[in-house]
């Protein structure tokens, strides 16, 4: 039996263990056994490119992403943030770590120290769903970057005024409306950035983290709220983007 074969068979073995034990079924196939089977992370296997939005916010910088918010990259989402399959943050923050190394590079920031700061939930959505699932994968990113040799951190330096809605439903013009001033940045968690950052606090880059980029609006409220408080944003990152917003060498 060939060592390609071998593992295959161990895959499908520990697969069926894990449907036996757990009645799990792949988010991506619906296959027995693991949450993600190893096809579906397979097929997320491509490099992060830029993921602008159409129409593009006045001013939004650069948004990079690992996926397209389709098939396996939209069940990742939906399964981790509305059903806390909270195994799913692992492949998740492997596509944020992956566009926000892509970002970074690109505006040839790998230098700098990296801040990462997720666009805030709302907190009765947090309560109802029990989780921060932006927060989660931001988290996981920081992880994998660092491995990678990245000078990386995260930060919850963003708030939401209590008078955002629900954003479902809305168009792009809808969601802009709904979310212009929505965000601020309390001066005390720039003020404690600065004191762990010492000597290297004016070399620091920040980039917006998100799970799914639709309209843009979300990160072009949080660029403008880290920018008013005198933080540099040099791009927005996400997860997955949607299919018509998804596009490599496609610029403002």
């Amino acid at each position: 039996m060939t060592l390609d074969r071998t593992l295959r068979l161990l895959d499908l073995l520990t697969d069926a263990a894990v449907d036996l034990l757990l009645g799990s079924r792949c988010v991506g196939c619906d296959r027995p056994g693991r949450l993600v089977c190893r096809g579906c992370l397979a097929s997320l296997d491509s490099p992060p490119r830029p993921a602008w939005p159409t129409p593009v916010p006045p001013g939004l910088v650069a948004p990079w992403t690992g996926a397209e918010y389709a098939g396996t990259a939209r069940a990742l989402v939906v399964g981790h943030k509305e059903h806390a399959m909270h195994g799913l943050r692992g492949p998740l923050s492997a596509l944020l770590a992956e566009a926000v190394s892509g970002a970074v590079d690109a505006v040839g920031a790998s230098g700098c120290v990296v801040v990462l700061v997720p666009v805030p939930s709302r907190p009765s959505t947090v309560r109802a769903r029990g989780h921060d699932p932006t927060w989660t994968i931001t988290r996981g990113a920081v992880a994998r970057l660092r491995r990678a040799g990245y000078d990386v951190r995260a930060r919850r330096l963003l708030r939401l005024r209590a008078r955002v809605a629900d954003q479902a439903g809305l168009d792009a013009a809808g969601r802009a409306a709904n979310l212009a001033g929505s965000m601020w940045c309390p001066s005390r968690g720039v003020r404690r950035l600065a004191r762990s950052l010492g000597d290297r606090r004016t070399d620091v880059v920040v980039v917006v983290c998100d799970d799914v980029l639709t309209t843009g609006s979300t990160a072009g409220e949080a660029q403008r709220a880290l920018r008013s408080s005198g933080l540099r944003v040099v791009a927005v990152a996400t997860a997955s983007a949607t299919r018509k917003r998804t596009g490599a060498g496609v610029s403002p």
